[in-house]
């Protein structure tokens, strides 16, 4: 599977802590190994790190990251960058081109993102030319990218886990 992290910018602590932290439980859970955070937020840091030691697996978030030296490290490492964009070209468009790349790092943002990131993206990538949430946009993205294969993920090291019922809901902790 394509090596995926998430760089998330645009970020406003005061009005976008629940959105954030929505876009990094959304890329952990649908297969993506990380978050870079273009601010500074120990609350969204702290938020998603307790998920992950509860329901398990490895996924990394940092915060205070500058988000050009982001992209420029990653590109720098061999890696390709995708800013998800409703201005971007179609995601069916070269979706199994991205398909074949073994590092991603999916630029997601919040508010206005600066033009420099068009340029300095691989690939600008719209999952649909109308106003809509980030975290659908990951989401759909994330699951075309895996082609449904992160809606089987296990999660090494969950001390709860849900256990699926037609009727009602059942956890297991451990």
């Amino acid at each position: 599977m394509t090596e995926v992290f998430v760089l998330r910018i645009g970020h406003r602590p005061e009005r976008d802590q629940r959105v954030t932290t929505h876009v990094g439980l959304t890329a952990r859970a649908l297969g993506a190994r990380g978050m870079y955070l273009a601010a500074r937020d120990s609350g969204v840091v702290s938020s998603v790190r307790d998920v992950v030691s509860r329901w398990g697996g490895d996924f990394m978030v940092q915060d205070q990251v500058s988000w050009k030296r982001c992209i420029k490290d990653w590109k720098g490492a061999g890696g390709s960058v995708v800013h998800l964009t409703m201005y971007g070209e179609g995601l069916k468009r070269h979706e199994a081109e991205l398909q074949g790349i073994d590092r991603l790092l999916v630029v997601v943002g919040a508010e206005k993102v600066p033009g420099e990131v068009y340029g300095l993206a691989d690939y600008n990538i719209s999952v649909t030319g109308q106003p809509h949430s980030e975290i659908g946009s990951l989401a759909v993205f994330l699951d075309r990218l895996f082609q449904g294969r992160e809606l089987d993920l296990e999660f090494p090291g969950a001390s709860i886990r849900v256990i699926p019922s037609p009727d009602g809901k059942v956890t297991e902790e451990r």
